[in-house]
């Protein structure tokens, strides 16, 4: 017998025949204890009903139709109830001693009810989460029988954020519960629930056939949305009466709740498109190029979900074709949002820009459904104008601890953290409640670093929460091959994980080697037919631009790819390279060279490899009156200076400068013009880097149709330094381009361009090529140069090939530096898999049972997971803050309070504009050192942050170090025994 929603859970209890007994131990049980629930008790079954309720509203507002449809197939039809079902029983063994005994006063009405337990020794308390597997389990199993089971209780065990083992579900009994009384109140929660939410019995509840792993992992972060936003007190205040708890009850709180946070997914179902170019010509207005039109094709013609690898040359307009082919994707199969993923925050802000425009085409509404995900998304005006009154007073959407812990929220929380706050939205303003630690990705549309999807393949607690904001989207990768070899083995696993969840991606690359185009289709092949160390041979695209295609059929692995040449948007140009001799960090030469190269107009942009050698370029040029403009931009920048340089240089360079392009500029900078820095210079030179790189930053040079240049910068010429050559013949590197990129790769992009830009020379071997070096007429005509971007497939395929590219005198050399480097490179890959999600050989595992256990789970701050996924040495960001006669001052000159005080938001704004990085050799005296200011410990944004005090001669000490600040120059480190002076920069870039 079903009873009526309407009724309290009561009746449901009577209709079942229950004891008058077990009816009052029911009864008694509670969820969320007065003191830890805004004043008030809740009863555990009224949250597990709010939980469900909450459920509901998410599969009607939220869960992108693709999710609905697995759920409905899955349950023979009623994914709904099922999915509510799921979500509410998570709490289930909180109905144990273990918990039950933790509020004195709440323990007092249950031992008042019968239902009492012995003291135990003291120890690890038994946590509820874990308990809850422990008692469903066994039910489950009689019930559903031992498969279904199997899955299922890893789904309660893990939703707070961590899933144990098989082996860890053996309990304690006292803390378990002993004797007939608790099994029965255990068993009878579970069915009252199980008819509550409109099942006839657990065994009508019954899934007909499993989710896929991954499926199951996506489904579980929902579980913790749920949970958390139905433990909110504010909006689901606490009910001690049982007859006051009912279904329809737990509707109308979710229903409010869900309005007061003004929550919801994105598209939801997306219609069709009228036309098969129509999302590239009206969202964009553009007449589509062959390649974008290729890649959309692509998207109609994949049967299922699957990978799209689209490699075109810079500035094809990749974006845009991405974007056109999610939303076919979307329509077709049923998702409703996309993840952009970034290379780094400086390439997320325009991004961002892009997308909220794209989106507003679909509906101007959903604008403020777009979430910019990284950690100075504060500082972008858009952003802040869009949230502006929601989230400026710092707290990023809570009022409570941002602490990364969200989710560890009642009385067995083993880090003690108080409930998270969902953080209401004001009217008519956007979710705040998405803008809480680890809930970004949930929003319907995000922009962010790539590092976000790189935490959802980390073995770390709540990844299921990240996973859940990817599942039911398209995502898209920009620059996937900026991923070292560390950081591509959480790209690999994502994609695992994302091919199995059945999550379309488009990963897009101007310069991918082909031995990462297998890699990255081998792992989604391997996700989406469910089987470990899959490897489907890519066929030779027939020309570049290129689409490769991959999917499986039936676990049957599919992959395709371009099979007829598709001409670029423009025609291949030649490029002029030639050698810049100079490895000194001074940069001298490279200053002369750049003057020389606009002395007759235009703009040099030059890249290089170490901050310090670009501070001193700068300097230099100005020391020597460059009579043009110049400007600087590096990582050693605070934030405000950062971002207001990199503006300007769009300003002036980029697609929309116009009149505006200045008649001679340098800009001097290091590998943050590398990529997305979309620019157009006239000449480039730049540090010699590995080939991929290099074409990067070639990129930057005549890069946007229509722009006038003056007679001698009409033909891009590319002048490469940082490498000069030794007297026993062979190249020598620029030192801190040997420790960032290792000697090998080095070698090879030395060979490639020696075979364009001739052999290096020594000072004093040949008059005309030190001419020519320094950009001398001499002799050009003989260079072959490069032609771009026909040659870059093949340019990055030899780079990174097994034929030998290097000259023959180089051979002992390179044979020590290629050991050395496939060494390191070994190192770098199995150092990952301690955090990487899914233990080597487990990949097939079929159940989230023990994911957690092992690795880095218990990894709390954000800082930490980006030293998870991204190798190197760990650097900290200070906040830079002068110090004044009784107090303090921001690095900008705003007076601070005299501890550091900042109470208005845009005085936070401006402390937090002096942040800035320091050099990683800093690391070790500054986590040891810096803290806080005293008056920062209430203002959520300021708390966590390091201030390195200036004293008011502009320097400070740190460990060996004195640390200064140029309001030109940036960062500014010397050793503590040297004078102030221009020992700049620092050890990276």
């Amino acid at each position: 017998m079903i009873v009526g929603v309407e009724e309290s859970v009561v009746a449901v209890m009577l209709s079942m025949g229950l004891t008058s007994e077990t009816v009052s131990r029911l009864s008694a049980l509670w969820g969320k204890s007065a003191a830890r629930n805004a004043g008030r008790m809740h009863l555990l079954l009224g949250h597990l009903l709010d939980t469900a309720a909450v459920a509901e509203v998410m599969w009607h507002s939220y869960l992108a139709p693709s999710l609905r449809w697995r759920l409905d197939e899955i349950s023979g039809g009623r994914g709904r109830e099922w999915f509510m079902w799921v979500c509410g029983i998570h709490d289930c063994g909180k109905a144990t001693p273990a918990f039950q005994s933790v509020d004195a006063v709440e323990a007092a009405r249950v031992i008042a009810a019968g239902l009492t337990w012995r003291r135990w020794p003291a120890g690890k308390r038994w946590r509820h989460d874990v308990a809850g597997g422990a008692l469903l389990a066994p039910l489950l199993r009689d019930a559903w029988g031992r498969d279904a089971a199997g899955w299922v209780w890893p789904l309660v065990s893990g939703h707070h954020g961590a899933f144990p083992s098989a082996q860890s579900l053996t309990a304690p009994r006292e803390q378990q519960g002993r004797g007939a009384g608790w099994a029965e109140v255990q068993r009878a929660l579970v069915e009252v629930f199980t008819r509550s939410v409109g099942f006839e019995s657990l065994e009508g509840a019954c899934p007909r056939q499993p989710l896929r792993k991954a499926e199951q992992l996506a489904l579980s972060g929902l579980i913790v949305m749920a949970d958390w936003i139905a433990s909110d007190a504010l909006c689901f205040p606490g009910i001690a009466d049982v007859a006051d708890v009912s279904l329809a009850g737990a509707r109308r709180r979710a229903e409010a709740g869900w309005s007061r946070l003004r929550l919801s997914g994105g598209w939801g179902q997306l219609p069709m498109p009228d036309s098969r170019l129509q999302p590239l010509e009206r969202r964009f207005g553009v007449e589509p190029r062959a390649s974008q039109v290729e890649l959309v094709e692509r998207a109609w013609e994949m049967p299922v979900p699957g990978l799209l690898v689209v490699e075109a040359p810079m500035g094809e307009g990749k974006t845009k074709a991405a974007l056109a082919a999610a939303e076919v994707l979307a329509a077709r199969f049923g998702l409703d949002g996309v993840f952009v993923a970034m290379p780094t925050q400086a390439t997320s802000d325009p991004m961002y820009e892009q997308v909220l425009s794209w989106v507003r085409s679909f509906d101007p509404e959903l604008e403020s459904e777009v979430g910019l995900l990284h950690g100075k998304r504060r500082f972008n005006p858009r952003w802040r104008g869009i949230w502006e009154g929601s989230a400026v007073d710092g707290s990023d959407g809570c009022t409570g601890d941002v602490g990364d812990e969200y989710g560890a929220i009642d009385e067995d929380d083993e880090f003690g953290m108080v409930a998270p706050c969902c953080g209401v939205a004001d009217r008519d303003g956007p979710p705040r409640w998405f803008l809480g630690s680890k809930r970004g990705l949930l929003t319907g549309f995000a922009v962010g670093t790539v590092d976000h999807l790189l935490y959802a393949a980390t073995r770390t607690r709540h990844v299921m929460l990240r996973f859940a904001g990817l599942a039911g989207k398209v995502v898209i990768v920009d620059e996937v091959h900026a991923a070292d070899v560390y950081m591509r083995q959480f790209l690999e696993e994502a994609l695992r994980w994302l091919g199995q969840a059945g999550v379309p991606v488009v990963l897009l690359s101007a310069t991918l080697p082909p031995q990462q185009r297998q890699s990255l289709v081998d792992a989604y092949i391997s996700g989406a037919t469910g089987r470990a160390d899959v490897s489907e041979v890519v066929p030779v695209p027939a020309g570049y631009p290129c689409v490769t295609a991959a999917y499986a059929v039936d676990e049957r692995p599919v992959v395709e790819t371009s099979t007829r040449a598709t001409a670029p948007w423009r025609a291949a140009f030649p490029m002029e390279l030639a050698w810049l001799p100079d490895v000194t960090v001074d940069g001298a030469v490279v200053a002369d060279a750049a003057r020389q190269a606009v002395a007759g107009g235009g703009v040099a942009l030059v890249i290089v490899n170490q901050v310090e050698r670009a501070q001193r370029i700068y300097r230099t040029l100005l020391d020597r009156g460059f009579d043009g403009e110049v400007h600087l931009l590096h990582g050693r920048l605070c934030t405000a200076h950062r971002a207001e340089r990199t503006e300007r240089c769009l300003q002036r360079l980029g697609p929309g400068a116009g009149g505006g392009r200045p008649a001679r500029m340098v800009v001097v900078a290091t590998q943050l013009a590398e990529q997305s820095f979309d620019v157009d210079a006239d000449v480039l030179i730049t540090d010699l880097a590995p080939v991929d790189l290099l074409l990067q930053r070639i990129g930057r040079l005549h890069r946007h149709e229509g722009t006038r240049r003056p007679a001698a910068v009409c033909c891009p010429r590319v002048m490469v330094s940082g490498v000069a050559a030794s007297p026993g013949g062979g190249p020598v590197f620029l030192p801190a381009s040997k420790l960032i990129y290792g000697e090998w790769p080095l070698l090879r992009a030395a060979a490639l361009v020696v075979e364009a830009a001739g052999p290096l020379t020594c000072e004093g071997d040949d008059a005309s090529e030190a001419a020519e070096v320094r950009g001398g007429p001499h002799e050009r005509g003989r260079r072959r140069g490069w032609s771009i971007p026909a040659q870059v497939p093949d340019l990055v395929a030899r780079a990174y090939g097994d034929a030998e590219a290097c000259p023959a005198a180089w051979a002992d050399r390179v044979r020590v530096a290629r050991e050395t480097y496939l060494e390191e490179q070994e190192k770098r890959a199995a150092a990952a898999q301690e955090f990487v999600l899914t233990r080597p050989r487990e990949w097939a595992a079929p159940t989230l049972a023990g994911l957690h256990c092992g690795g880095a789970y218990g990894v709390r701050a954000e800082e930490e997971l980006d030293a998870v996924v991204r190798d190197g040495e760990r650097s900290v960001e200070v906040v830079l803050v002068r110090r004044l006669p009784g107090g303090y001052a921001a690095l900008d000159g705003s007076r601070l309070g005299v501890h550091g005080e900042a109470v208005q938001d845009d005085v936070v704004d401006r402390v937090l504009g002096g942040s800035v990085r320091l050099p990683a050799r800093l690391t070790r005296d500054a986590e040891k050192d810096l803290a806080a200011l005293p008056g920062w410990s209430a203002h959520p944004w300021l708390r966590y942050s390091s201030a390195l005090v200036l004293e008011q001669d502009g320097w400070a000490s740190l460990g060996e170090y004195r640390v200064g600040y140029d309001e030109v120059l940036g960062l500014l480190v010397t050793a503590a025994s040297r004078p102030e002076g221009p020992r700049v920069g620092g050890d990276d870039v």
